[in-house]
């Protein structure tokens, strides 16, 4: 009996080292703020090949932007001033993996939904189709909360500039003679980007992977308590 007691104990205390090792380390994980040379080339427009910082010599930010969302309100940086921002891109009859990176990311937005401090950003990569009023419609239908999260459309070539230079998430033209956001050109991405109240990248996730949602939740808490100590 004693022996079973001394087991337990040994048990107890080794899982609350563990607990408290991650605790610790999830404490003091530092994010990185990604610049131009912190990504694949592939996925960096040509324009910012080689930049390590932004193009005032400072961090690489999101730029401004002019943008609707579902509502058909005007959405510009304004928005996402002084806000942790999780952004993707999607278009809304996507087969394949929008529908996987919309559930994952339901979950985010569950979670911190009465969140003022942070927003989700769903932008369309095929908004000749996606209109205010589908976008609508579809946020309806996954009951989203309008406050926390909004699906933007706009002019096609603002769209994927911002995929480009400034969220730098899907391959670079290297032919000259390309017209981006020509009607020949289309977008799709995976990727699920975490930005900070200073509009600085911090972060990228797999939105098809429910693992990475755990992640970016976690980085997320970490900036809240960068930011705002909370």
């Amino acid at each position: 009996m004693k022996r079973v007691f001394v087991v337990f104990l040994i048990f107890i205390i080794g899982a609350g080292i563990i607990i408290f090792l991650n605790l610790d380390w999830q404490n003091n994980k530092k994010l990185p703020v990604f610049q131009p040379n912190d990504i694949n080339p592939e996925l960096v427009d040509s324009s910012l090949h080689g930049r390590g910082r932004g193009i005032d010599g400072g961090d690489h930010r999101i730029s401004n932007f002019e943008l609707f969302d579902q509502r058909n309100k005007k959405v510009t940086r304004n928005l996402i001033k002084n806000k942790i921002v999780v952004a993707n891109f999607f278009f809304v009859s996507c087969p394949s993996i929008c529908p996987k990176m919309t559930k994952n990311l339901i979950t985010i937005h569950r979670k911190f939904i009465d969140d003022n401090s942070l927003i989700i950003l769903s932008h369309t990569v095929w908004p000749e189709v996606d209109k205010v009023p589908l976008l609508f419609s579809y946020a309806e239908k996954y009951k989203i909360n309008y406050n926390s999260w909004r699906f933007l459309t706009g002019r096609k070539e603002e769209l994927y500039r911002l995929a480009r230079q400034d969220y730098l998430v899907v391959p670079d033209i290297k032919d000259p003679n390309f017209q981006h956001g020509s009607e020949a050109d289309f977008i799709h991405t995976e990727n699920i980007v975490l930005i900070d109240p200073k509009q600085r990248i911090r972060g990228y996730y797999d939105g098809t992977n429910p693992e990475e949602m755990i992640r970016l939740e976690e980085d997320i808490e970490i900036l809240k308590k960068l930011f705002w100590n909370h």
